[in-house]
């Protein structure tokens, strides 16, 4: 045994439910903590997940005495040089399975090999690791409702049980030579309000959720109504696991506590199509999309602007992107809607729409959000048919039928009553000062959304 192991955080930021603590413990007496700002991924992310990552890691930094060494730099590079200066003959981290983590991580490994040391993979931010849940030629699943199946037959294991003092932590004064440490980097301007960084915030949130969980069902396509249980910020960098939620949720019996059961199944599933197919960041999932005529252009690009800006006319598509830049933050139910209306009335790229909310989201997780798009694009694996085009009126009138969510997020509005809100060129003096009209007409663009798609059953021939 050597004298010092290395816990290698990434999308882990707690010190509760840890088996990579486990692992360190068994490995050496002591532990140095260690987080690396790698500016592949720092640099493409928006202000609000940078702003987020700070604050969970001075969160972090505290719950574990001040002892984490946060360096800057490539892991390719920093990683082995940490550990070779505090004699660590292994490096503890939860496996990554996104397509850049899975890069990165094998370079890692090879860099410490090369040097005599190794990378030990333990858990995940998953409940079931992706790649475990196949069918039964071994082929990964395609649909939704066979791998949920089959994913909560394989089940998972309890919580470790964990706490700060498992690990009898390094002070990283101690360290000679390596990567110089730095300081966590100061919060980026943000004007959304965000959600408190810390573990102690996430498990807060959970129990406050449980306590109304269920009305979940019934409420979590309601926009105007704290409906949802507003984790996934805290999944995205793992403040709670997943593991966790599903062991207070096997407690209780009721069709919202298996509505939410089957929202974690969603998470795991998209983790598992991005594993087996890293390609659908990008592109498309379904090749014969690839085919789908789409707009470009000068025209195209004020049109974007205006979706983007949340001036489009339609007002629940204005205040769901309006929320996205004022919480960093968008409904579920909504995400869908503006993701119609880009893709299928404006016939704009699914991954335009993507790139965007991963910019201005805090909660941005890239399995989560590209399968997400794919699905109401229709060019996803189990994707919303082509032909289902979300009416924003009508979707407006049904899930917030009272209209106080779009009054919340678009002020032009708030003189409106009720569900008049949702057409408000309807009333008897136009719509109000300041407010546009809507910017097409939905019910030709539908038309000629699904005439475009045609060329796509034309590739599949």
């Amino acid at each position: 045994m050597t004298d010092a192991s290395v816990v290698w955080f990434r999308r882990d930021l707690r010190v509760h439910d840890q088996p990579t603590f486990l692992a360190a413990a068994d490995a050496a007496p002591r532990a140095l903590a260690l987080f690396v700002l790698d500016p592949a991924l720092l640099t493409p992310s928006g202000a609000p997940r940078r702003t987020f990552l700070f604050r969970a890691l001075r969160s972090l930094d505290e719950a574990l005495g001040g002892r984490l060494l946060v360096v800057k730099g490539d892991p390719a590079d920093a990683v082995p040089r940490v550990a070779a200066a505090v004699g660590a003959a292994t490096v503890h981290v939860a496996a990554d399975f996104g397509p850049y983590g899975t890069r990165r991580d094998e370079a890692v490994e090879q860099a410490l090999a090369a040097d005599g040391r190794a990378l030990v993979r333990t858990g995940s931010p998953y409940a079931v690791a992706p790649g475990r849940v196949r069918k039964a030629d071994g082929e990964p699943f395609r649909v939704f409702t066979p791998f949920r199946r089959v994913w909560a037959d394989h089940g998972w294991r309890a919580p470790a049980d964990t706490d700060a003092s498992t690990v009898t932590w390094l002070d990283p004064a101690e360290k000679v030579g390596g990567p110089r440490a730095v300081r966590i980097p100061d919060d980026d301007p943000v004007d959304a309000a965000l959600p408190e960084a810390s573990e102690d915030a996430a498990l807060a949130r959970w129990r406050e959720f449980l306590d109304d969980v269920d009305d979940y069902a019934d409420a979590r396509n309601r926009p105007d109504k704290p409906g949802t249980s507003r984790m996934s910020v805290y999944l995205k960098y793992g403040l709670v696991h997943p593991r966790t939620q599903l062991a207070d949720l096997a407690k209780r019996r009721s069709d919202s506590v298996e509505s939410y059961r089957t929202e974690i199944a969603w998470r795991e599933f998209y983790a598992d199509v991005l594993f087996q197919r890293p390609d659908s960041a990008r592109g498309n999932y379904d090749r014969s999309f690839d085919a789908l005529p789409l707009a470009s252009g000068a025209a195209a690009r004020v049109s974007f602007d205006r979706w983007a800006e949340g001036r489009t006319g339609f007002p629940i598509v204005d205040a769901g992107m309006r929320q996205l830049r004022e919480q960093a933050w968008v409904h579920n139910r909504v995400r869908m809607i503006v993701a119609s209306f880009l893709v299928k009335d404006l016939h704009l790229p699914w991954w335009l729409g993507a790139r965007h909310f991963m910019r201005y989201l805090v909660d941005g997780d890239l399995a989560s959000n590209q399968h997400g798009w794919q699905w109401t694009a229709g060019s996803g694996t189990d994707a919303s048919p082509y032909f289902r085009v979300f009416n924003p009126i009508t979707q407006g009138e049904k899930f917030d039928p009272d209209g106080e969510y779009v009054r919340r997020f678009v002020p032009e509005l708030r003189g409106v009553p009720g569900k008049a809100v949702h057409q408000p060129w309807a009333l008897p003096d136009g719509v109000p000062e300041g407010y546009p009209e809507p910017m097409v007409d939905h019910k030709a663009e539908r038309l000629e959304a699904l005439a475009r798609y045609d060329r796509v059953k034309e590739a599949r021939r």
